[in-house]
Protein backbone atom coordinates (compact mmCIF):
# COMPACT_ATOMS: atom_id res chain seq x y z
CA UNK A 1 0.00 0.00 0.00
CA UNK A 2 1.22 3.31 -1.39
CA UNK A 3 2.45 5.63 1.92
CA UNK A 4 -0.29 8.41 2.05
CA UNK A 5 -0.19 10.44 5.57
CA UNK A 6 1.49 13.72 5.56
CA UNK A 7 3.92 12.18 8.17
CA UNK A 8 4.93 9.00 5.69
CA UNK A 9 5.98 11.86 3.22
CA UNK A 10 7.63 13.91 5.27
CA UNK A 11 10.41 11.54 6.98
CA UNK A 12 10.71 9.96 3.47
CA UNK A 13 12.05 12.89 1.75
CA UNK A 14 16.06 12.24 1.43
CA UNK A 15 15.21 8.34 0.62
CA UNK A 16 18.71 6.61 1.99
CA UNK A 17 20.32 10.27 2.42
CA UNK A 18 20.97 11.22 5.99
CA UNK A 19 18.66 13.33 6.87
CA UNK A 20 21.27 16.14 8.54
CA UNK A 21 22.65 15.60 4.95
CA UNK A 22 19.94 16.63 2.73
CA UNK A 23 20.11 20.06 2.53
CA UNK A 24 23.64 19.27 0.99
CA UNK A 25 21.57 17.02 -1.38
CA UNK A 26 19.63 19.14 -2.81
CA UNK A 27 22.97 21.95 -3.47
CA UNK A 28 24.45 19.31 -5.55
CA UNK A 29 21.59 18.57 -7.53
CA UNK A 30 20.83 21.77 -8.35
CA UNK A 31 24.25 22.97 -9.83
CA UNK A 32 23.66 19.81 -12.20
CA UNK A 33 21.38 21.80 -13.89
CA UNK A 34 21.14 24.48 -16.44
CA UNK A 35 19.22 26.57 -14.02
CA UNK A 36 22.03 26.72 -11.49
CA UNK A 37 24.74 26.97 -13.85
CA UNK A 38 25.09 23.37 -14.82
CA UNK A 39 25.97 21.88 -18.52
CA UNK A 40 24.57 19.10 -19.67
CA UNK A 41 28.41 17.25 -20.43
CA UNK A 42 28.50 17.36 -16.61
CA UNK A 43 25.26 15.87 -16.27
CA UNK A 44 25.67 12.84 -18.86
CA UNK A 45 29.41 12.73 -16.62
CA UNK A 46 27.58 12.29 -13.40
CA UNK A 47 24.34 10.81 -14.47
CA UNK A 48 24.66 7.91 -11.39
CA UNK A 49 24.81 9.91 -9.33
CA UNK A 50 22.15 12.98 -10.21
CA UNK A 51 19.58 10.49 -10.85
CA UNK A 52 20.18 8.40 -6.98
CA UNK A 53 20.21 11.92 -5.92
CA UNK A 54 17.10 12.75 -7.55
CA UNK A 55 15.22 10.10 -6.38
CA UNK A 56 16.30 9.83 -3.15
CA UNK A 57 14.51 13.48 -2.94
CA UNK A 58 11.59 12.78 -4.71
CA UNK A 59 10.47 9.85 -4.44
CA UNK A 60 8.19 10.13 -1.24
CA UNK A 61 6.41 13.02 -2.84
CA UNK A 62 5.56 10.98 -6.17
CA UNK A 63 4.39 8.18 -4.19
CA UNK A 64 2.67 10.56 -1.81
CA UNK A 65 0.86 12.95 -4.86
CA UNK A 66 0.68 9.89 -7.83
CA UNK A 67 0.72 6.63 -6.42
CA UNK A 68 3.12 3.50 -6.85
CA UNK A 69 2.85 4.16 -10.62
CA UNK A 70 5.72 7.22 -11.43
CA UNK A 71 4.19 7.63 -14.98
CA UNK A 72 1.75 9.46 -17.21
CA UNK A 73 -0.78 7.68 -19.55
CA UNK A 74 -3.49 8.50 -22.60
CA UNK A 75 -6.65 8.80 -20.96
CA UNK A 76 -10.34 8.29 -21.94
CA UNK A 77 -13.21 10.59 -21.01
CA UNK A 78 -14.44 10.01 -17.85
CA UNK A 79 -11.89 7.20 -17.02
CA UNK A 80 -9.32 8.69 -13.74
CA UNK A 81 -5.55 8.70 -13.41
CA UNK A 82 -5.74 5.25 -12.07
CA UNK A 83 -7.63 3.84 -14.31
CA UNK A 84 -5.88 5.04 -17.35
CA UNK A 85 -2.47 4.11 -15.97
CA UNK A 86 -3.61 0.89 -15.33
CA UNK A 87 -4.68 0.47 -18.94
CA UNK A 88 -1.27 2.05 -20.18
CA UNK A 89 0.59 -0.79 -17.82
CA UNK A 90 -1.91 -3.54 -19.80
CA UNK A 91 -1.36 -1.89 -23.00
CA UNK A 92 2.14 -2.47 -22.78
CA UNK A 93 2.16 -5.91 -22.02
CA UNK A 94 -0.39 -7.09 -24.80
CA UNK A 95 2.04 -5.32 -27.00
CA UNK A 96 4.63 -7.11 -25.73
CA UNK A 97 2.73 -10.19 -26.23
CA UNK A 98 3.61 -11.64 -22.82
CA UNK A 99 2.24 -14.95 -21.61
CA UNK A 100 2.37 -16.94 -18.04
CA UNK A 101 5.63 -18.25 -17.43
CA UNK A 102 7.81 -15.63 -19.18
CA UNK A 103 10.77 -14.16 -17.25
CA UNK A 104 10.73 -10.14 -17.92
CA UNK A 105 12.42 -7.19 -17.18
CA UNK A 106 11.47 -3.68 -15.81
CA UNK A 107 14.45 -1.49 -16.77
CA UNK A 108 14.27 1.47 -13.97
CA UNK A 109 11.64 0.05 -12.35
CA UNK A 110 10.79 2.81 -9.68
CA UNK A 111 8.98 1.21 -6.68
CA UNK A 112 7.79 -1.03 -8.74
CA UNK A 113 3.48 0.19 -9.35
CA UNK A 114 3.79 -1.28 -13.08
CA UNK A 115 6.04 -4.57 -12.46
CA UNK A 116 3.42 -5.50 -9.77
CA UNK A 117 0.54 -4.60 -12.26
CA UNK A 118 2.20 -6.92 -15.56
CA UNK A 119 2.95 -9.51 -13.64
CA UNK A 120 -0.54 -10.14 -12.23
CA UNK A 121 -2.28 -9.05 -15.00
CA UNK A 122 0.69 -11.32 -16.98
CA UNK A 123 0.98 -14.44 -14.94
CA UNK A 124 4.62 -13.53 -15.51
CA UNK A 125 7.82 -13.23 -13.21
CA UNK A 126 9.51 -9.76 -13.45
CA UNK A 127 13.06 -8.52 -12.36
CA UNK A 128 12.94 -5.01 -11.69
CA UNK A 129 15.59 -3.18 -12.47
CA UNK A 130 16.97 -0.59 -10.52
CA UNK A 131 20.29 1.76 -9.03
CA UNK A 132 18.63 3.77 -6.07
CA UNK A 133 18.75 1.57 -2.54
CA UNK A 134 16.00 3.38 -1.17
CA UNK A 135 13.00 2.87 -3.57
CA UNK A 136 14.12 -1.16 -4.05
CA UNK A 137 13.50 -0.96 -0.16
CA UNK A 138 9.95 0.49 -0.67
CA UNK A 139 9.44 -1.75 -3.52
CA UNK A 140 10.44 -4.90 -1.67
CA UNK A 141 8.18 -3.61 1.12
CA UNK A 142 5.37 -3.14 -1.31
CA UNK A 143 5.68 -6.44 -2.99
CA UNK A 144 5.61 -8.60 -0.06
CA UNK A 145 2.34 -6.33 1.12
CA UNK A 146 1.01 -6.91 -2.22
CA UNK A 147 1.64 -11.17 -1.80
CA UNK A 148 4.12 -11.46 -5.02
CA UNK A 149 7.55 -11.83 -3.63
CA UNK A 150 7.58 -14.81 -5.31
CA UNK A 151 7.14 -13.72 -8.88
CA UNK A 152 8.58 -10.23 -8.50
CA UNK A 153 11.83 -9.55 -7.47
CA UNK A 154 14.66 -6.39 -7.92
CA UNK A 155 17.94 -5.98 -8.67
CA UNK A 156 20.25 -3.09 -7.78
CA UNK A 157 22.48 -2.25 -11.00
CA UNK A 158 22.62 0.61 -13.09
CA UNK A 159 20.99 -0.51 -16.76
CA UNK A 160 24.18 1.34 -18.76
CA UNK A 161 26.08 -1.93 -16.97
CA UNK A 162 23.53 -4.89 -16.41
CA UNK A 163 24.27 -7.77 -14.13
CA UNK A 164 22.95 -10.25 -16.46
CA UNK A 165 24.16 -12.96 -19.07
CA UNK A 166 23.63 -12.37 -22.08
CA UNK A 167 19.77 -13.76 -24.04
CA UNK A 168 18.63 -13.90 -20.50
CA UNK A 169 14.86 -12.53 -20.76
CA UNK A 170 12.35 -13.03 -22.81
CA UNK A 171 10.40 -9.83 -22.81
CA UNK A 172 11.91 -6.17 -21.46
CA UNK A 173 10.18 -2.91 -21.05
CA UNK A 174 10.58 0.24 -19.62
CA UNK A 175 8.31 2.99 -18.66
CA UNK A 176 9.46 6.56 -18.33
CA UNK A 177 12.54 5.48 -17.42
CA UNK A 178 15.73 5.13 -19.70
CA UNK A 179 15.31 9.10 -20.77
CA UNK A 180 18.17 8.81 -17.19
CA UNK A 181 20.26 7.42 -19.95
CA UNK A 182 23.97 9.43 -20.87
CA UNK A 183 24.02 7.33 -23.72
CA UNK A 184 20.92 6.13 -25.38
CA UNK A 185 22.65 3.79 -27.55
CA UNK A 186 24.74 2.39 -25.35
CA UNK A 187 21.75 1.78 -23.25
CA UNK A 188 19.64 0.44 -25.69
CA UNK A 189 22.54 -2.13 -26.48
CA UNK A 190 22.60 -3.46 -23.24
CA UNK A 191 18.97 -4.29 -23.40
CA UNK A 192 19.86 -5.83 -26.77
CA UNK A 193 22.44 -8.09 -25.18
CA UNK A 194 20.42 -9.53 -22.31
CA UNK A 195 17.17 -9.98 -24.67
CA UNK A 196 16.63 -13.44 -26.06
CA UNK A 197 16.67 -13.22 -29.82
CA UNK A 198 13.55 -12.97 -31.47
CA UNK A 199 11.81 -11.37 -28.49
CA UNK A 200 10.33 -7.86 -28.00
CA UNK A 201 11.54 -4.52 -26.29
CA UNK A 202 8.75 -2.11 -25.64
CA UNK A 203 8.68 1.06 -24.01
CA UNK A 204 7.16 4.67 -23.64
CA UNK A 205 9.77 7.39 -23.50
CA UNK A 206 9.63 11.43 -22.51
CA UNK A 207 11.23 13.31 -25.74
CA UNK A 208 11.05 16.40 -27.31
CA UNK A 209 8.40 16.14 -30.20
CA UNK A 210 9.51 17.72 -33.76
CA UNK A 211 7.80 21.09 -32.67
CA UNK A 212 10.75 22.32 -30.34
CA UNK A 213 12.87 24.67 -31.91
CA UNK A 214 16.39 24.57 -30.21
CA UNK A 215 16.81 28.09 -30.91
CA UNK A 216 13.48 29.27 -29.23
CA UNK A 217 14.54 30.90 -25.77
CA UNK A 218 10.76 29.86 -24.32
CA UNK A 219 11.18 26.12 -25.86
CA UNK A 220 14.78 25.82 -24.15
CA UNK A 221 13.18 27.16 -20.88
CA UNK A 222 10.73 24.77 -20.43
CA UNK A 223 13.17 21.93 -21.88
CA UNK A 224 15.42 22.80 -18.85
CA UNK A 225 12.70 22.90 -16.24
CA UNK A 226 11.65 19.63 -17.03
CA UNK A 227 15.13 18.36 -17.15
CA UNK A 228 16.00 20.15 -13.57
CA UNK A 229 12.50 18.44 -12.01
CA UNK A 230 12.69 14.66 -13.63
CA UNK A 231 16.63 14.30 -12.86
CA UNK A 232 17.32 14.41 -17.12
CA UNK A 233 21.15 15.01 -18.16
CA UNK A 234 19.22 15.63 -21.27
CA UNK A 235 15.89 15.09 -23.54
CA UNK A 236 16.27 13.38 -27.01
CA UNK A 237 14.03 13.99 -29.59
CA UNK A 238 11.64 11.16 -30.77
CA UNK A 239 13.81 10.74 -33.99
CA UNK A 240 17.03 9.99 -31.84
CA UNK A 241 15.55 7.72 -29.99
CA UNK A 242 13.92 5.77 -32.98
CA UNK A 243 17.73 6.01 -34.38
CA UNK A 244 19.31 4.84 -31.49
CA UNK A 245 17.06 1.60 -31.76
CA UNK A 246 18.30 0.76 -34.79
CA UNK A 247 21.96 1.57 -34.18
CA UNK A 248 21.71 -0.69 -30.89
CA UNK A 249 20.56 -3.58 -33.55
CA UNK A 250 16.62 -3.75 -33.21
CA UNK A 251 14.33 -4.10 -35.70
CA UNK A 252 11.56 -1.41 -35.30
CA UNK A 253 7.68 -3.01 -35.39
CA UNK A 254 5.84 -0.09 -34.55
CA UNK A 255 6.18 3.87 -32.80
CA UNK A 256 3.87 6.19 -32.04
CA UNK A 257 3.43 9.53 -29.97
CA UNK A 258 0.04 8.23 -28.01
CA UNK A 259 0.08 12.24 -26.63
CA UNK A 260 -1.34 12.75 -30.06
CA UNK A 261 -4.73 11.45 -30.64
CA UNK A 262 -5.37 11.11 -26.48
CA UNK A 263 -8.92 12.17 -26.16
CA UNK A 264 -7.55 13.78 -22.47
CA UNK A 265 -4.19 15.65 -22.10
CA UNK A 266 -1.97 13.51 -20.49
CA UNK A 267 -0.48 16.70 -18.25
CA UNK A 268 -4.26 17.27 -17.41
CA UNK A 269 -3.09 15.80 -13.89
CA UNK A 270 -0.79 18.64 -12.91
CA UNK A 271 -2.68 21.25 -14.55
CA UNK A 272 -3.27 23.33 -12.07
CA UNK A 273 -6.19 25.21 -13.54
CA UNK A 274 -8.21 22.50 -13.51
CA UNK A 275 -9.80 20.66 -9.97
CA UNK A 276 -10.62 16.79 -9.75
CA UNK A 277 -11.50 14.96 -6.64
CA UNK A 278 -10.00 11.68 -7.75
CA UNK A 279 -6.33 13.72 -8.01
CA UNK A 280 -7.29 16.32 -5.50
CA UNK A 281 -3.55 16.39 -4.33
CA UNK A 282 -2.27 17.20 -7.82
CA UNK A 283 -4.40 20.16 -8.35
CA UNK A 284 -3.54 24.02 -7.04
CA UNK A 285 -5.16 23.45 -3.71
CA UNK A 286 -3.81 20.54 -2.76
CA UNK A 287 -0.29 21.04 -4.24
CA UNK A 288 -0.41 24.55 -1.69
CA UNK A 289 -1.63 22.11 0.91
CA UNK A 290 1.50 19.94 0.24
CA UNK A 291 3.94 23.23 0.26
CA UNK A 292 2.49 24.32 3.35
CA UNK A 293 2.54 21.16 5.27
CA UNK A 294 6.16 20.61 4.24
CA UNK A 295 7.17 24.01 5.64
CA UNK A 296 5.33 23.52 8.82
CA UNK A 297 7.15 19.90 9.35
CA UNK A 298 10.34 21.18 8.14
CA UNK A 299 10.26 24.17 10.63
CA UNK A 300 9.16 21.95 13.80
CA UNK A 301 12.38 19.67 12.33
CA UNK A 302 9.94 16.31 11.53
CA UNK A 303 11.03 17.10 8.14
CA UNK A 304 14.79 17.48 7.06
CA UNK A 305 15.96 20.64 6.00
CA UNK A 306 16.10 21.17 2.51
CA UNK A 307 12.40 19.01 1.96
CA UNK A 308 10.28 22.57 0.80
CA UNK A 309 13.37 23.14 -1.95
CA UNK A 310 12.51 19.59 -3.41
CA UNK A 311 8.99 20.60 -3.57
CA UNK A 312 9.62 23.45 -5.01
CA UNK A 313 11.61 22.06 -7.70
CA UNK A 314 9.16 19.38 -8.03
CA UNK A 315 6.59 22.36 -8.97
CA UNK A 316 8.81 24.13 -11.51
CA UNK A 317 9.35 20.77 -12.83
CA UNK A 318 5.09 20.25 -12.62
CA UNK A 319 4.89 23.79 -14.66
CA UNK A 320 7.60 22.74 -17.26
CA UNK A 321 5.71 19.79 -18.16
CA UNK A 322 2.13 20.83 -18.65
CA UNK A 323 3.79 24.01 -20.76
CA UNK A 324 5.62 21.46 -22.94
CA UNK A 325 2.26 19.33 -23.75
CA UNK A 326 0.39 22.67 -24.08
CA UNK A 327 2.78 23.53 -26.28
CA UNK A 328 3.40 19.99 -28.17
CA UNK A 329 6.94 20.57 -27.77
CA UNK A 330 7.36 17.42 -25.43
CA UNK A 331 5.83 13.98 -24.81
CA UNK A 332 6.05 11.17 -21.99
CA UNK A 333 4.26 9.16 -24.01
CA UNK A 334 6.40 8.04 -26.95
CA UNK A 335 5.86 4.55 -27.73
CA UNK A 336 8.19 1.91 -29.61
CA UNK A 337 8.14 -1.76 -29.63
CA UNK A 338 11.04 -3.43 -31.30
CA UNK A 339 12.37 -6.84 -31.37
CA UNK A 340 15.93 -8.50 -30.88
CA UNK A 341 16.02 -10.62 -34.86
CA UNK A 342 15.78 -14.05 -34.47
CA UNK A 343 19.14 -16.12 -33.96
CA UNK A 344 18.95 -17.27 -37.63
CA UNK A 345 18.21 -14.54 -39.76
Amino acid sequence: MSKSGALDLATGVGGKINKEDVQSAVDQYEKYHVCYGGDEETRKANYSDMVNKYYDLATSFYEFGWGESFHFAPRWKGESLRESIKRHEHFLALQMGLKPGMKVLDVGCGIGGPLREIARFSSTSITGLNNNEYQISRGTELNRTAGVSESCNFVKADFMKMPFSDNTFDGIYAIEATCHAPDAVGCYKEIYRVLKPGQCFAAYEWCMTDHFDPNNESHKKTKAEIELGNGLPDIRSTRECLDALKLAGFEVVREKDLAVDSPVSWYLPLDTSKFSITSFRLTAFGRLITRTMVKTLEFVGIAPAGSNRVSSFLEKAAEGLVEGGRKEIFTPLYFFLVRKPPADS
